[in-house]
C-alpha cells in the first residue's frame, strides 16, 4: 500500500504529538511492508509568522495532492488581536471547507484502565463505545448572512449568525452515519432541537427518510438538551450519534469526560476530495515543548487514517490494541494520571510514543508469525 500524507503540525503541542503519530505510521509501514510518504506543510500561527496567512496557498495546493491530511493543532494567544479571519483558527476552517469533508467522526471510548480518570462513576462509563458523526460544513459555523456591527455606539451593536441546512446536506451525512452503524451495533441516535428550530425539523424529517433505506438499523431521535444529560447518565445506550455542526462540537467534547481526557480523542473528517485527520484537543500553548502533552489522541488519529483512507483495518486495529496495552500497563501522561496510585508510571510525550511503538511492534510481529504458521 502506498500512501502520501500531508503533515500540518501547526502550533503549540501540535508538532510534539504529530511527531509521535508519524513515528507510529512509519513503524506500521516498515513492519507491514507499506510505503508511506510524509509532506510537511504550514498552517495556523506558524504559517502566519512565516507567510502572513493562516492557510498559505502552497499548503492547500500540496494538501489536495495527497491521500490524507494529518493536522496537529492550531492556535496561539499571541494572535488574539487579529480579526477572526486572520487568526490561526481561520486556517482550520478554511482547509476543512476546501478539502470538502462534510462528516466528522469522533469516537468516544471508555478505556477500562482509565476508569479513575473520568469524573463519572466506573459503572456509568464501563463498556461505552460511541461514535459521533458530526456534519461539518453547514449550520451556524458557515451559514450566511453572518456579521457583527461593532460601530453602533454605546449600548448598541448587533451580531448575526445563520443556522442553515439543505435537505441534501443532511441526507449525505445521515447516510455516512447509517453506513457506519451497519458495521457496529446497528443503532443511530439523531440529535436536533426540532421542538424549537425549523432547521432541526428539516434535519429530523431528512434523517427519518434516509432511515427507510436501512431497515436493519434502529433510529431514535433525541433533543440536544436531553442528549447532553443522557450522555452523562446512560452513555452505554448510544452507538452512532448523528448531529449537526454546533451540537456535535459541544456534545463530542462533553463525551470526552467518558474517556478521561480530550488528549485521548481522535477524529477524522471524511467525504471530501481528501480526508482530514486531527486529534480533538487544542494547541495548549501553555505546555508546548515541555513533554507534557498526551500523544495518544494523535496516535489514535493515525489509526483512523489507516482505516478510512487506506482500508488497512488490521493495522489500524493493531495501533489501537497497542494503546490499550500501554494504558493497561499503567503508563500515564499528566492529563490521565490520578492521585498517588503506585500502579501508574508517569511518562513524557516522547516516552508514551516509544511505549506504543514497542507494543505495536510486538503486536504486528505476533500477527505475522501466526500467518506464517
Amino acid at each position: 500500500m502506498k500512501l502520501k500524507i500531508a503533515v500540518l503540525a501547526g502550533d503549540g503541542i501540535g508538532p510534539e504529538v504529530t511527531h509521535e503519530a508519524t513515528n507510529i505510521l512509519r513503524a506500521v509501514a516498515e513492519l507491514s511492508g507499506h510505503e508511506f510518504t510524509f509532506v510537511p506543510l504550514l498552517i495556523g500561527g506558524v504559517a502566519i509568522t512565516e507567510t502572513g496567512s493562516p492557510l498559505p496557498t502552497a499548503t492547500l495546493d500540496a494538501a489536495l495532492d495527497t491521500d490524507a491530511v494529518l493536522l496537529g493543532a492550531v492556535g496561539d494567544n499571541k494572535f488574539n488581536a487579529l480579526t477572526p479571519d486572520k487568526r490561526p483558527e481561520a486556517g482550520l476552517l478554511q482547509i476543512r471547507q476546501a478539502l470538502g469533508g462534510f462528516a466528522n467522526l469522533r469516537p468516544s471510548i471508555a478505556y477500562k484502565a482509565l476508569a479513575a480518570s473520568s469524573p463519572l462513576r466506573p459503572e456509568v462509563t464501563e463498556g461505552v463505545d460511541m461514535l459521533f458523526v458530526r456534519e461539518l460544513l453547514g449550520g451556524l459555523y458557515f451559514g450566511e448572512p453572518r456579521w457583527w456591527n461593532r460601530d453602533a455606539g454605546e449600548g448598541g451593536g448587533e451580531a448575526i449568525n445563520t443556522m442553515r441546512y439543505t435537505k441534501a446536506e443532511v441526507t449525505r451525512v445521515a447516510r455516512v452515519a447509517f453506513e457506519l452503524a451497519g458495521k457496529r451495533r446497528k443503532k443511530v441516535t439523531s440529535v436536533d432541537k426540532a421542538n424549537v428550530l425549523e432547521v432541526s425539523q428539516l434535519w429530523r424529517a431528512a434523517v427519518t427518510e434516509v432511515a427507510k433505506d436501512y431497515p436493519a438499523i434502529t433510529l431514535e431521535h433525541q433533543l440536544v438538551d436531553s442528549m447532553a444529560m443522557h450522555i452523562m447518565n446512560t452513555p452505554r445506550n448510544f452507538d452512532v450519534v448523528l448531529t449537526e455542526n454546533l451540537f456535535g462540537d459541544i456534545l463530542s467534547d462533553e463525551a470526552g469526560v467518558i474517556t478521561g481526557s480530550l488528549g485521548m480523542l481522535p477524529s477524522a473528517t471524511i467525504g471530501g476530495q481528501v480526508n482530514l485527520y486531527e486529534p480533538v484537543h487544542g494547541s495548549a500553548p501553555d505546555i508546548a515543548g515541555q513533554g507534557k502533552a498526551n500523544p495518544l489522541g494523535a496516535i489514535l488519529t493515525a489509526a483512523m487514517i489507516l482505516r478510512h483512507s487506506a482500508g488497512l483495518e488490521q493495522d489500524a486495529a493493531a495501533i489501537e490494541a497497542a494503546v490499550h496495552k500501554v494504558l493497561d500497563a499503567g503508563y500515564r501522561t499528566g492529563d490521565i494520571a490520578r492521585g498517588q496510585d503506585a500502579s501508574q508510571t508517569p511518562v513524557t510525550t516522547q516516552q508514551m510514543g516509544k511505549l506504543v511503538h514497542q507494543a505495536l511492534t510486538e503486536s504486528i510481529d505476533r500477527r505475522q508469525a501466526m500467518h506464517a504458521v
